[in-house]
């Protein structure tokens, strides 16, 4: 079935590989372990992943020109977990190149398509997973989530999307954007089959030294709570400019729904919230700066065939292997770090990111919930504000308070 859906809708652009024989191989060996009682607790699911997770004997190339024809020695720690389990992975799906974009525009293969609207964006980074789980092609996908990732792209597809708290889920296996960001999240149809899939990936992990400690909570058995709720909502979003009338209309219709159901619904001012986006863009850039410099066109990936020396190797196998979006960042990011400019930016937006931190700590200490509209605009046309960073970077302004 979902097979046929993919070769359908390729038009879709969702992925980037499928494993068909693959795939269709182990739904016949999980069958027989249905048949004998021993089959996991996924047997039967089928999932796509985002590529830029590590799945053994299989490509990875993070959407970028930089990494086509790389093949993963090892298999990510959450993917690991999820096959013990018997699910099913059909193929690895488009997404930003290396997950730096929010409209899924970035990528070496060409943008994803909405299944709503072929003309509008899927959202991003985590695109092609999106639209997987929106047009069929599979039950539930992996994305990974920095400041958005997956939750952008969630509600611009209408699907759920969640981003794990940091340490929730391993990052062993994923390839890294901004590390003190990076998070993998499920994408599905329903908070179920959320939960189960959080379940199972989410743990300690001897291979990440920043994945919590604490136990993994049953997800799946945790009791519907109809308790009244006290909720805030951050005031200066209804009141910013930036934000489409459509969304604050139907922001204050979601308020007045809460209030009619007998939850207490309140605004609360956040001060810090036009700080959010530079404090992130910071950050996240000098990261990826970091992360990215392993790719030098010697140990492994693509290599500039024009290259005459050690020098050129690591500047024309760069400048030609990442995108537009990629370089850019990589040179913001380089760009903070250096002597000179490290604490008029990178350590001020550290200073801002506390700030922010302990804000929003502040609000959940009184209220149970944080109420925000995932972006402030609806999905918008595929090539409408691709070329306008500052545009595209505005659409994170309230998934990036909780990265």
């Amino acid at each position: 079935y979902y097979l046929d859906r993919i070769n359908q809708h390729q038009n879709l652009n969702a992925f980037n590989e499928v494993f068909a024989d693959e795939a269709l191989h182990n739904a016949s060996f999980i069958d027989k372990k249905l048949e004998q009682g021993t089959a996991g607790r996924l047997a039967g699911m089928v999932i796509c992943i985002k590529d830029n997770i590590c799945y053994k004997g299989h490509e990875v190339t993070a959407s970028s020109k930089i990494l086509q024809g790389f093949t993963s020695v090892f298999s990510a720690t959450v993917i690991e977990r999820l096959l013990a389990e018997d699910v099913i992975i059909i193929g690895r799906t488009n997404c930003d190149e290396f997950a730096m974009g929010g409209s899924n525009e970035t990528s070496c293969y060409g943008p994803v398509k909405n299944f709503s609207n072929i003309k509008r964006v899927s959202g991003g980074s985590s695109g092609g997973s999106a639209v997987a789980v929106q047009a069929d092609l599979c039950l539930a996908a992996l994305g990974t989530d920095t400041g958005g990732s997956v939750r952008q792209p969630a509600s611009f597809c209408g699907v759920i999307g969640l981003k794990p708290t940091y340490g929730r889920v391993s990052r062993h296996g994923i390839i890294a954007y901004a590390s003190s960001f990076d998070q993998v999240g499920p994408i599905t149809k329903s908070i179920e089959d959320a939960a189960l899939l959080m379940e199972i990936m989410a743990g300690s992990d001897d291979y990440d030294s920043t994945a919590a400690q604490n136990p993994v909570p049953k997800y799946t058995s945790s009791p519907k709570n109809t308790a009244k709720r006290s909720i805030a909502y951050i005031q200066e979003i209804l009141e910013s400019n930036g934000v489409d009338q459509e969304i604050k209309n139907l922001m204050q219709t979601k308020i007045r729904a809460l209030q009619a159901n007998g939850h207490v619904v309140k605004p609360v001012s956040f001060a810090y919230l036009d700080y959010v986006v530079p404090t992130y863009y910071v950050l996240t850039a000098a990261e990826a700066s970091s992360n990215l410099s392993r790719f030098d066109g010697v140990h492994y990936g693509y290599r500039s065939a024009n290259a005459t020396d050690v020098e050129t190797t690591y500047t024309k196998s760069r400048t030609e292997g990442f995108g537009e979006e990629v370089r850019r960042r990589i040179m913001l990011g380089t760009f903070v770090l250096s002597s000179g400019y490290y604490d008029a930016y990178y350590t001020k937006a550290q200073k801002v990111r506390r700030l922010i931190k302990d804000k929003t700590n502040e609000i959940l200490s009184n209220y149970d919930f944080i109420l925000m509209p995932t972006t402030p605009t609806a999905a918008f046309n595929i090539g409408e504000i691709v070329k306008d960073p500052i545009v595209m970077y505005l659409e994170d302004i309230f998934t990036v308070q909780a990265a």
